[in-house]
């Protein structure tokens, strides 16, 4: 209930300015907490678009809401995208991991390059295929000497057609995460079947400078920061139950109507009503790329004894209800209408450094209600 709380805090227009812009400002520093951040992050300069395979991967995880239908897809609860920062150096990457926090833990790193369609040769197509290889790269100034550099990954790559090509290279960003002056950058090769160099390479893959956003170099990097709890996937996500209309009290007092409220509110079973939470309202939509807004749930209502299935309470709310109905135990208040399932939420953001980043936050929406 203190998440519902303090999202009305942050969504309410503040009645008396004096002393609401601080309540304001201290829900919203609270929500951001919720989130697992100081300050949010400021806007990119720029128009930018966020990277297809970041977007598509959201698609996957989450519906339009961001609620998690896919939980077995994410390794981890956090996956970041970074752009190459060479500025077309050819077959020279380098990528920035300041914005990784030092309690996440690198479960996978992959490096996707797009292939761009072989060049046409004068002579005849000897090879189909061509060796592809992804070094670390240690010493900047001598790649050539002993420990210039370091094999990652290696495999045949087709020269026939285009698209995306994945490397794993886990090993080098654990590295450079531990020991952040050792990140010198990754090397890819691309020679004969049997090593041979090719003059000019049949193979190409774009670059950071001289292609379509779409094809820039990019690493991925799955990680987790340990702040996974207890919630459910989106299957079976009940339909949102209607709230009973309350009659028309327009001429009644504010008071009043609250009161009256409060009286129906006590009258009506435990369930689970909107409470819609909108990004833009709140002043975040300028970094939040994915959803606009979701619904959050709450659950309001009374737990009546007796308590019928329909109420979902659990063992120990029944037996309150009984000491509650008949007395049994001074200061025994009846159960409370709360949450029982919990489900996770993904958002799709530019962090600080206008690098693309896909979170799980868990227990961020009402499944269902029930006494407890």
């Amino acid at each position: 209930m203190l998440g519902t709380v303090l999202l009305l805090l942050a969504l309410a227009e503040p009645a008396f300015p004096s002393s609401a812009s601080a309540r304001r400002a201290e829900a919203l520093k609270r929500l951001l907490e919720v989130f697992g951040m100081e300050d949010p992050p400021p806007p990119p300069a720029h128009f930018k678009q966020p990277p297809q395979y970041m977007v598509d991967l959201f698609n996957t995880v989450a519906n339009a809401d961001g609620v998690t239908k896919n939980p077995d897809i994410l390794e981890g609860n956090t996956v970041r995208s970074f752009l190459d920062k060479t500025h077309g150096e050819k077959m020279r990457f380098l990528f920035v991991l300041s914005s990784v926090a030092k309690n996440e833990k690198i479960l996978t790193a992959e490096l996707h390059l797009f292939r761009l369609w072989p060049r046409v040769t004068d002579g005849p197509k000897r090879h189909h295929f061509c060796q592809v290889s992804v070094y670390q790269v240690l010493e900047r100034s001598d790649l050539d000497a002993p420990g210039g550099k370091k094999l990652l990954a290696a495999r045949l790559v087709s020269l026939q057609g285009s698209g995306w090509e994945v490397f794993a290279i886990t090993e080098a960003v654990r590295d450079w995460t531990e020991d952040e002056s050792s990140n010198q950058g990754l090397l890819v090769t691309v020679q004969g079947l049997g090593g041979s160099p090719l003059d000019p390479p049949p193979l190409q893959f774009a670059s950071s400078q001289d292609h379509h956003e779409s094809k820039k170099p990019m690493l991925v990097l799955f990680t987790d920061d340990g702040r996974r709890g207890a919630s459910l996937p989106v299957a079976g996500f009940p339909d949102s139950q209607p709230q009973a209309p309350l009659p028309a009290e327009l001429s009644v007092p504010r008071q009043a109507r609250l009161r009256s409220t409060r009286s129906l509110d006590r009258l009506q079973p435990c369930q689970r009503h909107p409470l819609s939470v909108d990004f833009e309202e709140i002043g975040w939509s300028g970094w939040i790329i994915s959803p606009r807004g979701y619904n959050a749930y709450h659950c309001k209502g009374s737990c009546p004894f007796p308590l019928g299935e329909n109420m979902r309470p659990t063992n120990h709310a029944t037996v309150q209800s009984i000491i509650n109905a008949l007395k049994l135990s001074e200061g025994v208040s009846s159960p409370c209408c709360v949450p029982d399932k919990l489900y996770s939420i993904n958002l799709l953001y530019f962090d600080d450094d206008e690098n693309v980043v896909l979170k799980q936050y868990d227990g961020m929406v009402a499944g269902s209600c029930g006494c407890h």
